[in-house]
C-alpha cells in the first residue's frame, strides 16, 4: 500500500472559517455558493477567478457545501463555475473586506 504524502500544495478547506489574522480593512476576500438552477448547493465545482480583462488568475474546488472563498486585489472580477450540473458565471466589483457572490450553474 503506498503512502499518502501531504505536499502542502492543494487549495486551503473552503468552508474553514477566516483566520482571526486577516486583517478585513486592507483584505479582499471573494467568497461565496455555486448553486445548480434548482437550488441545490454544488459540492466539487471547479471555480475560477479572472479579472477584469477575462484572464486567468486562480482556481478551487468547492466544498461539500459548495462554498469557495479567494483573495485578490480590489476590482472587477469574473467567477466561472464549472460543475456536473452545468457552468455559469458571475460577476462582482469587489472592494476592500468580505465580498459575497452566488454563481448559478445550469
Amino acid at each position: 500500500m503506498a503512502a499518502v504524502i501531504d505536499s502542502g500544495c492543494a487549495a486551503p478547506d473552503q468552508a474553514a472559517p477566516l483566520s482571526t489574522s486577516v486583517d478585513l480593512e486592507r483584505e479582499t476576500v471573494i467568497t461565496g455558493t455555486v448553486l445548480a438552477s434548482s437550488g441545490e448547493v454544488v459540492a466539487g465545482a471547479y471555480v475560477r477567478l479572472l479579472d477584469a480583462t477575462g484572464e486567468f488568475t486562480a482556481e478551487v474546488v468547492t466544498s461539500p457545501a459548495g462554498q469557495f472563498r479567494f483573495f485578490a486585489a480590489p476590482g472587477t472580477w469574473t467567477l466561472r463555475a464549472l460543475s456536473r450540473h452545468g457552468n455559469g458565471d458571475a460577476s462582482v466589483t469587489a472592494g476592500r473586506g468580505i465580498n459575497e457572490v452566488a454563481v448559478t450553474v445550469a
